[in-house]
């Protein structure tokens, strides 16, 4: 039984283990690799000409039709939601997953073989705290076209009731709740394998597609009657070694299951994959009717954009204030590189990455150039609060690009500038600056400077992103 933990945790060691991937059939090697506190889960392809990591999260996902596919430039990775959900499922927030060919093995078609590996590697604890999305509210999600419904919670867990409905008799409704990561994933939800229909897997495979599926990795639903003059090129199709047999549980070769109850298991185990893709462990009730992969995706890009300010703050681990507040001085000078007598801004108050930032700046007189600029009548210098709004500008940048931590912003024009009320000693300035237009690194802004609710400045702001 997993201890449950307040910090973040990777692994002890190195791990590995080999297969064929489902759809595209290649061999691969998977290394599980120990990874620093705050880096999250994250893919690297080394069979690359240049070896690239993936972030594990929505930004990244590229198809969805046969299972959740993430890329990064050129380089994709295939059904990397089983891999997903046994590190999720095991509460491990950083790690690097190694692969030298683009799909991860698909091994029993369940999370047990990747979950049995991560714990015989060791799972340690570390410095970082670790910081949950806490879902505040309801938030719904449906298909209606094919009766996908989700409801998420406010809950004090990470909870999860799944129904699935088919009219095959060996399948029918099945109804599951997951209550506790600690205590059930790993013996009630790990093992359960991915089930598909004979009609759906003989297509896909006459055309050439699921090249590494068989009975051994799925359990194959029987839904249409079997004759008998089929039996050897289904034999031959699903790679049966002996003699194929229909199945009176209605399964494939009659494989037995491990639960009565295992689809939907594998079901729930499918979500606790995609949800990982939000890149933050969650506090919330997730109730799902009939939901796959292209729904819990859907509904991961729903949460993200409910929730992109808490994301946000995350990222820069800001402690809860009583006043209203979204970055402080130490999370702004994780983001900008100034510091004093140039680091401006003060606080941000609110920020939607990639539209608009609410930043404050107190002007106070102990500000240095107050002791030159006009020091019997100090009134701020129009350029350091054009720098101001540009410094806000910057942030706002800052939060709508991949790695923020690698680039710069540099300013390459200023247009429509009006100075309209002068900025002095006490005076509090709340800059509002909007993203107008971003493309190709290069940016157009802009911003105005509120004193009293007055406005004090205003113009219009050109900045280009650039690596450090």
């Amino acid at each position: 039984m997993q201890t449950k933990s307040d910090f973040q945790r990777t692994i002890k060691k190195s791990a590995t283990i080999s297969g064929v991937g489902l759809h595209t059939g290649v061999q691969t090697t998977l290394t599980f690799q120990p990874a620093e506190a705050g880096s999250g889960i994250q893919f690297l392809r080394t069979d690359v000409e240049t070896p690239t990591l993936i972030k594990a999260d929505i930004d990244h996902v590229v198809d969805i039709s046969r299972g959740t596919t993430i890329a990064k430039d050129e380089v994709r990775i295939h059904t990397v939601e089983h891999v997903l959900a046994a590190v999720s499922g095991l509460q491990i927030d950083n790690i690097i997953i190694e692969l030298d060919n683009k799909e991860p093995p698909v091994l029993d078609g369940s999370a047990k073989q990747f979950v049995d590996i991560l714990i015989e590697a060791g799972i340690v604890e570390q410095e970082l705290e670790r910081q949950y999305l806490v879902i505040d509210k309801t938030i719904t999600y449906s298909d209606p076209e094919k009766g996908v419904d989700i409801h998420v919670l406010p809950s004090n867990d990470f909870r999860i009731t799944f129904m699935i409905d088919y009219k095959l008799e060996s399948l029918g409704t099945q109804y599951m709740s997951f209550y506790s990561l600690e205590q059930d994933f790993i013996n009630e939800f790990a093992p359960a394998r991915t089930f598909c229909f004979l009609h759906e897997v003989e297509a896909l495979k006459e055309q050439g597609l699921i090249k590494g599926g068989s009975v051994e990795t799925a359990l194959v639903m029987i839904d249409r009657k079997i004759e008998d003059s089929e039996l050897n090129r289904l034999r031959d199709l699903f790679q049966i070694k002996g003699d194929l047999v229909q199945g009176e549980n209605g399964i494939l070769n009659g494989k037995e299951l491990r639960y009565r109850t295992e689809p939907v298991r594998h079901k729930i185990l499918d979500m606790i994959g995609d949800l990982a893709l939000l890149g933050t462990p969650i506090q919330g009730h997730f109730i799902a009717a009939r939901s796959g992969h292209k729904s819990n995706v859907e509904l991961v890009k729903l949460l993200k954009k409910e929730y992109e300010k808490q994301i946000l703050a995350q990222r820069f681990k800001m402690k809860p204030r009583k006043r209203k507040i979204f970055f402080d001085i130490e999370a702004i000078k994780r983001i900008l590189p100034h510091r004093y007598p140039f680091l401006l801004i003060d606080r941000v108050i609110d920020l939607i990455p990639g539209e608009t930032i609410t930043a404050i700046k107190n002007v106070t007189v102990n500000e240095p150039f107050f002791q030159g600029h006009f020091p019997g009548k100090p009134v701020m210098p129009g350029v350091l609060s054009i720098e101001s709004m540009a410094q806000a500008g910057g942030i706002l940048l800052l939060n709508a690009v991949a790695n923020p931590e690698d680039k710069l912003v540099f300013f390459s024009a200023i247009d429509n500038v009006r100075f309209r009320k002068l900025i002095e000693p006490g005076d509090t300035i709340t800059f509002e600056v909007k993203l107008v237009k971003f493309r190709l690194g290069t940016a157009k802004m802009s911003g105005v400077g509120y004193v009293d609710g007055i406005v004090a400045i205003e113009a219009d702001l050109m900045a280009s992103v650039v690596n450090r």
